[in-house]
């Protein structure tokens, strides 16, 4: 779907209010604290900015927002057992419905120190989706995309999952067309539109791409060797001559949180 520029307002305000939630519960993000505790207060900020937990209710999904923990590649399920720990590191996932448009992104956290490993995994999911979005604009293909954060990711011993990718978004949470975080030759025939809005969100991990999903939930899915894994989520739309990440961090976020400025 081609969006107007009256549109773009509309995906603006809603990614806006998606990026300032996460930069709202960092503070929250500590050991100890549950990750229902986080959901929950994910819900009542979205709801003071005016908008809608768009992940609540998709598809049965039971939550407002996805939290997922080390070796949780996506779709973490909040819960009242689960806590956090020094060490640990999570992507905490937002989609915000605001007046009919929907902004959606994702950010790593961590709690207390985490390891040399850890950090390094981070930096180089990050770098790979900052990367990718500064190739967008018109007349580039989809395939440029997945081949940029493939090669980064491989050079450095990391693998890019493929069972997940990202996707159209504005009017609806998903549309077409899915954007793959690796490389597939059919999509150099996919050019990039004026209008065009989508997510890039690589999930990357320290071991082998394969994922497994909980039989007990049906969503969470986890890397199959228990290797960690990481994930950041921007909502791009492409403009006449480049591309706006509609997404960034409104208090300034530059790098990941653990690196404020």
């Amino acid at each position: 779907m081609i969006y107007s520029a009256r549109d773009f307002e509309g995906i603006r305000r809603a990614s806006r209010a998606a990026a300032e939630t996460l930069d709202f519960i960092t503070d929250y993000v500590s050991a100890g604290m549950s990750t229902y505790d986080l959901d929950r207060i994910v819900a009542e900020h979205t709801k003071k900015q005016g908008g809608i937990c768009a992940p609540l209710g998709y598809h049965g999904f039971p939550k407002s927002c996805c939290i997922s923990i080390n070796d949780v590649i996506c779709h973490g399920i909040p819960d009242k057992r689960e806590y956090l720990d020094d060490g640990d590191i999570l992507n905490i996932d937002i989609t915000t419905e605001i007046g009919g448009y929907f902004g959606d992104t994702s950010r790593m956290y961590a709690v207390g120190k985490i390891s040399p490993a850890a950090e390094a995994l981070i930096d180089t999911t990050y770098e790979c989706t900052m990367k990718a979005a500064a190739i967008c604009a018109p007349g580039q293909s989809l395939a440029a995309i997945g081949r940029l954060i493939q090669a980064a990711a491989e050079s450095r011993g990391y693998s890019v999952v493929r069972d997940f990718c990202g996707h159209g978004v504005g009017k609806a949470m998903h549309q077409a067309p899915n954007i793959l975080h690796y490389y597939d030759p059919m999509l150099e025939r996919v050019k990039m539109r004026e209008g065009l809005v989508f997510t890039i969100e690589p999930m990357i991990n320290a071991g082998d791409w394969k994922m497994e999903i909980d039989r007990a939930n049906g969503w969470t899915a986890r890397t199959v060797d228990g290797s960690l894994s990481a994930q950041f989520e921007h909502t791009i739309g492409i403009t006449k001559t480049g591309a706006e990440i509609f997404t960034l961090s409104p208090a300034g976020f530059t790098k990941p949180p653990y690196k404020k400025g």
